[in-house]
């Protein structure tokens, strides 16, 4: 009686296990509007980090930006949305 009892059970969890693979996966509520942007981090009060050259011609990344020098705005959130890295123009075209 329990080898009977096993197959039910096992047939019932391939059951589930097969319905739980072919359903259609549900867009989470939060999700914005394909049309819509995204908003960016300075909008949502996010991480801002200023890219910037050093007397010595050295980038540099901070959260703060430099006095009396130009600087870059790094947008965060576009590089955590992104997860790859744009090639270098110059090696490229070395190439």
């Amino acid at each position: 009686m329990r080898l009977a009892w096993a197959f039910v059970a096992g047939a019932l969890g391939a059951g589930v296990l097969a319905w739980w693979q072919a359903r259609e996966p549900q867009a989470p509520a939060s999700a914005p509007a394909s049309d819509a942007m995204p908003p960016t981090a300075a909008d949502r009060g996010g991480l801002v980090l200023y890219r910037w050259r050093d007397e010595h011609g050295v980038v540099q990344v901070t959260d703060a930006p430099p006095e009396g020098r130009p600087y870059t705005v790094v947008d965060v959130a576009a590089l955590e949305r992104r997860n790859t890295i744009d090639p270098n123009p110059a090696l490229e075209a070395a190439r």
